[in-house]
């Protein structure tokens, strides 16, 4: 969990005859907004015929009897529900429109942050609507709209939907994904989930993680009596709070008063949000990064700035592995030797500001063993460091080259050569083209460190993500270069379509009579449910030296590990996929002399484009 802002709970009113008095009493029990008919619910307007067509005065209260700043940050305007703009009646149809046109337009004119209304049918039910909403949401208002589904056992639905008689059954996800597909993914259209008793299966729940969930609904009925008296939720709805509070939600409490004071309900939810702020270190590192997309580093183009160096090497695992590891060629290197005056060489390969060269020192006086180090980097910058830590520090156990690695000509072989030129994909940092480049300097026996790595790929659904790229256009670029570029993301708002799978994995040092570092697979995943397919998240595992490893592959996530977030492959039109589809995925890393890129398509259950072909979107340069 990742939210650090204090808990935001509005209160639903089904009518309002003093907004004033509403406020008051919202307020007074610690309520932060509120939840109104922008018009009485029994208040029909008649526009084409009918005697209400004639009625004078006001059709709902004036924008004077709050400021600006009210209307602004306490109110949702509730629609009226007695709206039928797809009935087949074309008078009750033409009522509608105007209806819902002109409380779209006052909400605006009210300066609201939102409007919300139920969905209770399928889109060939809410065609009409969801044309009327698009229209409002592509205008220049920037009035959001809250879509409320209810979110309920599968089982309870289809009783539901047997009481409204609808057409067919369908779940309400297909409601909500149809009707956003008509109004183009609108970034301003968003969902409040009506939660029920009866909640559905965790893989039902885990996809409206992958959704733009402004709100979650709670009836007064849901909440139980404990033996103080006070209202609390059931054990499945309390982990629900605690799901949905990574992509900070707001709770709407809805219905009837059942206990001695409206502010209990409150108090509730908001101990429940409390014993979901962030704890370990990964979540304090990455608050205010989620779903927010970064282009990769490339530290063989760029020379990284201080503050990189900085943030990177407050990781506490990460170096601390690499010294167990070195510590563990150390000795295994020590062991194989008959001279035990021997000094070890090695060779830190993209020093930095020297974080390696700290964990060499460590592991070879955890060793008792004396080392030679050689540290060598090519930002000028960071050199400066080197030199300030060897002058001051280091002394004569270690020697600052500044140089590239590729083209340092060594004055002896290396026992152990270290690096952590590892990205978020395992390899877009180019380090298997920079290790296979000085593997020359390492001894026949030696040891490299990692030794191996492996990236990992899978499909996801993410209308957050989507979105955040299609605003991503890029200058002097190809028309759909944002689609064609890979992102480091911390992701949150998504749901997992299958479980990762092994992509491309790298050995050091490479053997290989001729190294080529391209590579081409095939990876096909099952669905398990109806969703939208948006794109790929990547991540990877490494293999520093024998049993000391580094992952943010999610199962075996090293805890604590802050240096990589996943990174995110996107697709230029989302794919919809329906229950026992396959995914059928084909992944390319292509090199040339001057540059590395991935392309990728999807061939089931539909062909799609290749993306990125030929590099033209998205390098990374040699």
């Amino acid at each position: 969990m990742t939210n650090n802002r204090s808990v935001s709970c509005g209160l639903d009113f089904c009518s309002v005859p003093d907004l004033n008095n509403c406020l008051f009493t919202a307020n007074s029990s610690k309520y932060e907004f509120v939840c109104i008919p922008l018009v009485h619910p029994l208040f029909k307007r008649e526009f084409v015929s009918g005697v209400a067509k004639k009625r004078s005065g006001p059709f709902t209260r004036p924008d004077l009897i709050l400021c600006s700043s009210d209307w602004n940050n306490l109110i949702i305007g509730k629609l009226s529900p007695h709206i039928k703009v797809d009935s087949k009646n074309p008078i009750l149809r033409k009522n509608s429109e105007e209806t819902l046109i002109q409380e779209l337009s006052l909400a605006s004119h009210l300066g609201l942050v939102g409007v919300t209304f139920k969905l209770t049918k399928g889109i060939e039910h809410n065609a009409n609507l969801a044309r009327i909403i698009c229209d409002k949401l592509t205008s220049t208002s920037t009035l959001q709209v809250w879509i409320q589904i209810p979110m309920e056992n599968p089982v309870t639905e289809a009783y539901s939907y047997r009481e409204q008689e609808c057409d067919s059954v369908e779940s309400p996800w297909e409601w909500w994904n149809a009707f956003r597909v008509i109004c183009d993914y609108d970034r301003k259209l968003g969902v409040a989930l009506l939660v029920s008793h009866d909640l559905p299966e965790q893989d039902e729940i885990d996809r409206w993680l992958g959704e733009p969930v402004k709100c979650l609904i709670f009836p007064t009925t849901l909440f139980i009596t404990n033996k103080k008296g006070y209202p609390v939720l059931s054990k499945a709805h309390q982990t629900l709070v605690k799901r949905f509070s990574v992509l900070e939600v707001q709770f709407v409490l809805t219905g009837a008063n059942r206990h001695q004071n409206i502010s209990y309900y409150h108090n509730y939810l908001e101990y429940l949000w409390k014993g979901c702020q962030v704890s370990g270190p990964f979540e304090k590192f990455a608050r205010g990064y989620e779903d927010y997309l970064q282009c990769p580093l490339q530290p063989l183009m760029d020379n990284l700035e201080s503050q990189t160096y900085e943030v990177f090497e407050k990781d506490p695992v990460k170096y601390t592995q690499y010294q167990t590891a070195i510590h563990e060629a150390i000795c295994e290197i020590m062991s194989n030797t008959l001279d035990k005056n021997k000094k070890i060489v090695i060779m830190v390969v993209g020093a930095g500001r020297g974080p390696l060269v700290h964990a060499s020192l460590n592991a070879a006086e955890m060793a008792n063993q004396p080392i030679k180090v050689y540290a060598v980097e090519k930002n000028p910058n960071a050199v400066l460091t080197l030199q300030a830590l060897q002058r001051d520090v280091w002394e004569d156990e270690v020697t600052v080259v500044s140089c590239d690695m590729r083209e340092w000509n060594a004055p002896e072989k290396a026992d152990i050569l270290v690096s952590e030129l590892l990205g978020s994909f395992s390899d877009n940092e180019l380090s298997p083209e920079c290790l296979d480049g000085v593997q020359r300097f390492l001894k026949d026996d030696g040891i490299s460190i990692p030794t191996s790595y492996t990236s990992y790929i899978a499909p996801v659904q993410s209308t957050k993500l989507y979105n955040e790229v299609r605003l991503c256009k890029l200058k002097e670029k190809h028309l759909l270069a944002h689609f064609e570029t890979s992102y480091v993301v911390y992701l949150q708002n998504k749901y997992d379509i299958a479980k990762p799978q092994q992509l491309f994995t790298f050995k050091h040092p490479n053997k290989e009579s001729i190294i080529d570092n391209s590579r081409y697979e095939t990876k096909t995943f099952d669905v398990k449910q109806n969703c939208v397919l948006h794109g790929f998240s990547g991540y990877f595992d490494a293999v520093l030296y024998k049993n000391v490893t580094l992952s943010i592959e999610p199962s075996t996530h090293s805890a604590g590990m802050f240096s990589w977030f996943p990174i995110f492959f996107p697709i230029k039109e989302p794919v919809h996929l329906k229950t026992g589809d396959q995914i059928v995925l084909h992944f390319w890393r292509r090199c040339n002399p001057k540059n590395v890129w991935y392309e990728w398509c999807i061939s089931k259950p539909i062909p799609g484009p290749i993306h990125n072909p030929n590099g033209r979107s998205d390098t990374i340069g040699l």
